[in-house]
Protein backbone atom coordinates (compact mmCIF):
# COMPACT_ATOMS: atom_id res chain seq x y z
CA UNK A 1 0.00 0.00 0.00
CA UNK A 2 1.02 3.46 -1.26
CA UNK A 3 2.51 5.76 1.86
CA UNK A 4 0.21 8.66 1.67
CA UNK A 5 0.97 12.11 2.47
CA UNK A 6 0.33 13.40 5.95
CA UNK A 7 -0.47 17.11 5.53
CA UNK A 8 -0.31 19.96 3.46
CA UNK A 9 1.09 23.04 5.04
CA UNK A 10 1.75 26.73 4.18
CA UNK A 11 5.40 28.16 4.44
CA UNK A 12 7.19 31.33 4.93
CA UNK A 13 9.70 32.45 2.39
CA UNK A 14 12.08 32.36 4.85
CA UNK A 15 11.07 28.84 6.22
CA UNK A 16 11.70 27.50 3.12
CA UNK A 17 14.65 29.16 2.12
CA UNK A 18 16.18 27.86 5.28
CA UNK A 19 15.07 24.30 4.41
CA UNK A 20 16.37 24.17 0.74
CA UNK A 21 19.45 23.34 1.21
CA UNK A 22 18.07 20.26 2.50
CA UNK A 23 18.34 17.58 -0.14
CA UNK A 24 14.71 15.97 0.64
CA UNK A 25 12.78 18.92 -0.74
CA UNK A 26 12.17 20.22 -3.89
CA UNK A 27 10.41 23.42 -4.93
CA UNK A 28 7.37 22.83 -7.92
CA UNK A 29 6.92 25.86 -10.07
CA UNK A 30 2.94 25.37 -11.56
CA UNK A 31 2.83 28.72 -13.42
CA UNK A 32 2.31 28.77 -16.76
CA UNK A 33 3.73 31.23 -18.86
CA UNK A 34 5.15 33.73 -16.34
CA UNK A 35 7.90 31.68 -15.57
CA UNK A 36 9.40 32.70 -18.56
CA UNK A 37 8.75 36.15 -18.71
CA UNK A 38 9.30 36.52 -14.62
CA UNK A 39 12.00 34.39 -13.68
CA UNK A 40 11.67 31.67 -11.29
CA UNK A 41 13.13 30.05 -7.96
CA UNK A 42 16.53 28.95 -8.17
CA UNK A 43 16.55 25.40 -8.19
CA UNK A 44 12.94 24.43 -8.64
CA UNK A 45 11.03 22.07 -11.12
CA UNK A 46 8.50 23.57 -13.82
CA UNK A 47 5.26 21.70 -14.54
CA UNK A 48 2.75 24.06 -15.93
CA UNK A 49 -0.73 24.04 -13.98
CA UNK A 50 -2.01 23.73 -17.74
CA UNK A 51 -0.70 20.27 -17.88
CA UNK A 52 0.20 19.36 -14.64
CA UNK A 53 -2.60 16.29 -13.84
CA UNK A 54 -0.80 14.87 -16.79
CA UNK A 55 3.12 15.13 -15.72
CA UNK A 56 2.24 13.62 -12.35
CA UNK A 57 3.98 10.52 -13.03
CA UNK A 58 6.95 12.45 -14.28
CA UNK A 59 6.66 14.73 -11.25
CA UNK A 60 7.23 12.08 -8.77
CA UNK A 61 9.74 10.64 -10.92
CA UNK A 62 11.69 13.96 -11.35
CA UNK A 63 11.52 14.80 -7.03
CA UNK A 64 12.89 10.96 -6.71
CA UNK A 65 14.63 10.72 -3.30
CA UNK A 66 13.25 14.70 -2.47
CA UNK A 67 9.91 13.84 0.21
CA UNK A 68 8.97 17.32 0.59
CA UNK A 69 7.24 18.63 -3.10
CA UNK A 70 6.73 22.83 -2.30
CA UNK A 71 4.35 24.65 -4.33
CA UNK A 72 4.29 28.61 -5.00
CA UNK A 73 0.48 29.96 -4.50
CA UNK A 74 -2.31 30.73 -6.61
CA UNK A 75 -2.54 27.71 -8.53
CA UNK A 76 -0.15 25.33 -5.90
CA UNK A 77 -3.00 24.60 -3.47
CA UNK A 78 -5.06 23.02 -6.03
CA UNK A 79 -2.04 21.43 -8.02
CA UNK A 80 -0.54 20.62 -4.40
CA UNK A 81 -3.93 18.72 -3.74
CA UNK A 82 -4.29 16.88 -6.82
CA UNK A 83 -0.60 15.69 -6.33
CA UNK A 84 -1.54 13.88 -3.06
CA UNK A 85 -4.76 12.64 -4.44
CA UNK A 86 -2.37 10.75 -7.10
CA UNK A 87 -0.36 9.77 -4.47
CA UNK A 88 -2.82 7.81 -2.49
CA UNK A 89 -3.72 6.13 -5.71
CA UNK A 90 0.10 4.74 -6.82
CA UNK A 91 2.30 2.43 -5.20
CA UNK A 92 4.74 4.91 -6.43
CA UNK A 93 4.67 7.19 -3.43
CA UNK A 94 8.34 7.27 -2.94
CA UNK A 95 7.58 8.31 0.97
CA UNK A 96 6.58 11.55 0.23
CA UNK A 97 5.04 12.51 4.00
CA UNK A 98 4.61 16.07 3.34
CA UNK A 99 3.11 18.75 1.01
CA UNK A 100 3.99 22.06 1.04
CA UNK A 101 2.84 25.56 -0.13
CA UNK A 102 5.37 28.58 -0.59
CA UNK A 103 2.68 31.55 1.14
CA UNK A 104 2.65 34.74 -1.49
CA UNK A 105 4.17 32.16 -4.63
CA UNK A 106 6.72 33.34 -6.43
CA UNK A 107 6.20 37.35 -6.09
CA UNK A 108 6.63 37.13 -1.96
CA UNK A 109 9.72 34.93 -2.72
CA UNK A 110 11.07 38.04 -4.89
CA UNK A 111 10.11 40.61 -3.04
CA UNK A 112 11.62 39.51 -0.05
CA UNK A 113 15.22 39.32 -1.22
CA UNK A 114 15.45 35.59 -2.09
CA UNK A 115 17.15 34.13 -5.05
CA UNK A 116 15.73 33.79 -8.70
CA UNK A 117 16.98 32.49 -11.57
CA UNK A 118 16.06 33.41 -15.55
CA UNK A 119 17.69 30.22 -17.32
CA UNK A 120 15.37 28.58 -19.90
CA UNK A 121 16.52 25.15 -18.47
CA UNK A 122 14.50 22.60 -17.27
CA UNK A 123 14.51 21.95 -14.34
CA UNK A 124 16.76 25.01 -13.34
CA UNK A 125 20.15 23.80 -12.84
CA UNK A 126 21.42 27.52 -10.11
CA UNK A 127 21.83 26.31 -6.56
CA UNK A 128 19.53 27.78 -4.05
CA UNK A 129 22.43 30.55 -3.38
Amino acid sequence: MAMVPTSISYVSSSQLSSIIPHPRVAIVDVRDEERIYDAHIAGSYHYPSGSFAQRMPNLLQAVGARRIPSFSTVRGPSCARMFMNYLSETKEAAGIKRVMILERGFNGWEASGKPICRCTALPCKSDHS
